[in-house]
């Protein structure tokens, strides 16, 4: 990824002075919402390095699979802790990505300890989500991830 493109965790900065810190560079994330939004840069990205690094090892999976369709949209809901001074934090979050036709919302709330320094994925509840079938959603009207442009301009192009 480029480093002067936006960073797929929707922050609003660039990849390099967002996600890219902890990805590419090797700096540790001070809070549980940095953590979580990197991780969730690395899935778009598809960096299983990276996931297993940031995944306590109390509850990492042998194998990490990602799903093979795109995410399109972060949005972090809300946050309990993980702040500079805390080792324990709660991260709600929704994040769409498009599978065909359909979009499908992943809702989680994570939780995130820190260990030696470092916030780590500890485990998330996932709530289940309607899918939506993007077929039923004209050209000129909102798109259904949120984002707030047309879905013209949005999910329709990645069908």
């Amino acid at each position: 990824m480029a480093d002067n493109q936006p960073c797929p965790c929707g922050s609003g900065d660039v990849y390099v002075a967002c996600c890219g810190r902890f990805l590419e560079a090797g700096k540790t994330a001070t809070t549980a919402e940095q953590l979580m939004r990197s991780r969730y840069t690395a899935n778009v990205l598809r960096n299983i390095s990276y996931l297993r690094q940031t995944w306590h090892p109390d509850t990492r999976p042998e194998r990490i699979d990602l799903p093979p369709f795109p995410w399109r949209r972060l949005q972090v809901v809300a946050t309990d802790g993980g702040g500079v001074d805390d080792d324990r934090g709660v991260v709600e979050f929704l994040a769409w990505r498009l599978v065909g036709h359909i979009l499908r919302l992943h809702h989680e709330i994570s939780r995130f300890v820190r260990e030696r320094g470092s916030w780590l994925y500890l485990d998330g509840e996932v709530l289940p989500e309607p899918p939506v079938d993007l077929r039923k959603t004209g050209r000129n009207q909102p798109c259904p991830c949120g984002s707030g442009k047309k879905f013209k301009k949005c999910c329709l192009p990645w069908m």
